[in-house]
């Protein structure tokens, strides 16, 4: 154990924390060195207000409460939450640090001590002082306390305890077995009727619940680099579909948000060799990816961008371009100058703006300065809601207008569609329906069903060369699973493998010299059922003879095969009518944590907001063992081909062939299979 992580053991009881005087507290709140959560509306009453404090002060013993009280209650209505910034760590540099330096007996426990502090680090959270990782509000804790109790909990465990975490609280370790998860997380469950925006910002306000997003919320965000590769996908796969092309040399992408997900965007279109121009309204994240080389240039108006992406044109060379600005003002000047210049009309357009979280800083209004827009938040919140939906029907109008000289515009999963249409934006079709597909039901949905998805891995010995050997080994793994895609008998099966396949070889030969590694030393790869499944086990092996120094954690994003119930994203193109419902995601935790996960975890929202998605992750760590071994052939059989057969039963073409060839290899696998109606015996009933 290292020295200076002994401090984890402690929990609350350090003298340092109770030293801080109020001018200590007001520095930390405000420090410069990262970018802060905008202050937060919470509408509480002064009942609830009291129950509030009484929620965080409930942590600490009785004769410090008169003490702490009016400093909660000064955060509470300063910043619109209680972060408890008094308890914030300064002893240790917030990062993921080698598995070995962690104390403790619990292997897997340490692992997931490693991957909490990636999750917080400064270079990888989007306001870690206020533990959000991404997405404006995606949090790891709902204050600081949690995550003192937390990592006090992980490191005093047992391989025969679970810890238990209700959204960010740690109700404490319960007796258990070593084959049990070593922590079970859900965040943000609610009882259906209640699963309101509204009742979402009181209830985070009184500190009783939280938005987990996706893989902030349970420990396993490893960076935009984690949708780097699902983006170069979307875009590579958008290329082929709408120009007919995969060479997208001096052809125009436009989006915007350059935030913890979305930063993902300039890197992933440089990549695809495209001309991808992101806009961003604050600019400290902008230079953030400006400095990381994710962003090549940077670009402060108009005249300049237009005469920019005009260049790039004729020289065709790839570009990605940071806007520092409004992503309408780019779309209303394209509009108007793509009447006599069709080099401004743009083939692929996009956003990937908070739109999930509208109102509190995930989308900001065109002609307002950024500074400006950011106090209204909580200043003025209706005067804000009016202007960002005002944007809304702006940013719409102009996009229909580039869409309709030939631009091919799809939703990137952010609730764009969504908000737009409660904005009465012009987005609707006459049937009710978006005029705009979701980038799932356009062109990732088909990769689901085939069981490709953003499989990930991250070794835990901090280790360079670590990474490099797992990179070497999917190599290998993914050699060989095309070979056998091209001899597959079903030949339109394998020849949709193999094109998947081929696609993540160019990855991983490439992934290494575009320095995507930020944080934890962590891979992305879009594996199928086959290919997780030999990768983990493959690792094992490494582990166990020695080539990888350390235990390497397995995870994935719920954005995934079956981690997901999303009726405008990951489920969209079921349309059995079971797209609302969410049956899989949860089946999906439950059957995970039975079969080995080391951790599992079921949220309330995440990707395109609270109350329209329920999702979950699993952590998994492989030590080299044969136990470990074990857990990977259960759990991830089960955790791709879940989502595979739902898929299957609602009729997609491809799940259905790839679900016949699970069967087909795993004898203890037996499905209920579809019979497809003819649609003529339908249609001829008097309805």
């Amino acid at each position: 154990m290292s020295q200076h992580l002994h401090s984890l053991t402690l929990g609350l009881d350090q003298p340092e924390f109770w030293a801080r005087s109020a001018a200590d507290l007001h520095a930390m709140a405000s420090d410069p060195s990262v970018p802060h959560a905008p202050k937060r509306v919470h509408s509480l009453n002064t009942a609830e207000k009291k129950q509030a404090l009484r929620n965080v002060l409930r942590y600490f013993p009785a004769d410090r409460h008169a003490v702490l009280a009016p400093e909660l209650l000064h955060e509470l209505d300063i910043y619109g939450h209680i972060y408890c910034y008094r308890f914030r760590p300064t002893a240790y540099e917030m990062r993921a640090y080698p598995i070995g330096e962690y104390p403790g007996t619990c292997t897997q426990a340490k692992a997931i001590m490693h991957m909490i502090m990636n999750n917080l680090d400064p270079r990888v959270a989007q306001h870690p002082h206020e533990l959000i990782t991404y997405g404006g509000n995606g949090s790891v804790f709902s204050h600081w306390v949690q995550y003192h109790l937390v990592m006090q909990y992980l490191s005093t465990m047992t391989d025969e305890q679970t810890l238990v975490l209700y959204s960010g609280h740690p109700m404490g370790l319960f007796p258990s077995h070593t084959d049990a998860p070593r922590v079970v997380v859900t965040n943000g469950m609610m009882i259906p009727n209640y699963s309101t925006r509204e009742m979402y910002d009181k209830l985070y306000a009184q500190n009783v619940t939280q938005y987990g997003q996706m893989t902030a919320g349970s420990y396993c965000y490893i960076g935009p680099q984690g949708i780097v590769h699902g983006t170069t996908l979307v875009c590579l796969n958008a290329g082929r579909k709408y120009t007919g092309s995969s060479d997208l040399r001096g052809k125009l992408f436009v989006t915007a948000g350059l935030g913890g997900m979305s930063g993902a965007q300039p890197k992933a279109g440089y990549i695809c060799k495209l001309i991808a121009v992101v806009a961003e309204v604050d600019e400290v994240a902008l230079d953030k990816r400006h400095a990381q080389g994710w962003v090549t240039e940077k670009c402060t108006d108009l005249d300049s961008l237009v005469a920019r992406i005009k260049r790039a044109r004729v020289e065709a060379i790839p570009v990605s371009i940071g806007y520092h600005g409004n992503v309408v003002d780019i779309w209303e000047r394209l509009a108007v100058e793509s009447k006599t210049d069709p080099d401004l009309i743009p083939e692929l357009g996009s956003d990937q703006t908070s739109l999930h979280n509208p109102f509190q800083g995930g989308y900001y209004p065109a002609g307002v300065p950024f500074a400006a827009a950011k106090a209204m938040i909580s200043d003025n919140p209706e005067k804000f809601k009016g202007l960002v939906q005002e944007s809304l029907r702006r940013h719409v109008v102009a996009v229909n207008e580039l869409v309709g000289r030939g631009m091919h515009f799809f939703d990137y999963g952010n609730a764009f569609l969504l908000e737009a249409s409660r904005a009465h934006a012009d987005i609707l079709k006459p049937d009710g329906t978006f005029k705009y597909p979701s980038y799932v039901q356009d062109i990732m949905g088909d990769m689901f069903s085939l069981g490709f998805g953003p499989f990930r891995w991250v070794c835990t010995s901090g280790l360079e060369s670590d990474l490099a050997e797992t990179d070497a080994i999917a190599l290998e793994v993914l050699q060989s699973q095309l070979t056998e895609a091209h001899a597959n008998a079903n030949g339109t099966l394998g020849a949709r493998v193999a094109g998947q396949i081929a696609d993540n070889i160019t990855w991983i030969t490439e992934c290494a010299g575009h320095k995507l590694v930020v944080g934890s030393q962590a891979r992305i790869l879009y594996a199928n059922t086959e290919g997780r499944s030999r990768l983990a086990q493959a690792f094992n092996r490494a582990i166990a003879d020695g080539r990888i120094k350390g235990p390497v954690m397995l995870s994935r994003d719920h954005h995934d095969v079956s981690g997901t119930d999303s009726l405008y994203r990951e489920t969209s193109n079921i349309t059995d009518g079971s797209q609302y419902t969410a049956d899989m995601a949860v089946h999906n935790a439950i059957g995970d944590a039975f079969r080995g996960a080391t951790s599992v975890s079921l949220h309330n929202g995440g990707g395109v907001g609270w109350g329209e998605v329920i999702n979950g992750g699993f952590l998994l760590l492989l030590d080299g063992s044969s136990a470990a071994a074990q857990r990977a052939r259960r759990m991830l059989f089960w955790d791709v081909n879940n989502g595979i057969a739902r898929r299957a039963w609602s009729g997609n073409e491809n799940a259905q062939m790839q679900i016949i060839e699970a069967e087909e290899k795993e004898p203890l696998l037996k499905l209920t299979r579809p019979n497809q109606v003819d649609a003529a015996i339908i249609d001829a009933l008097e309805l």
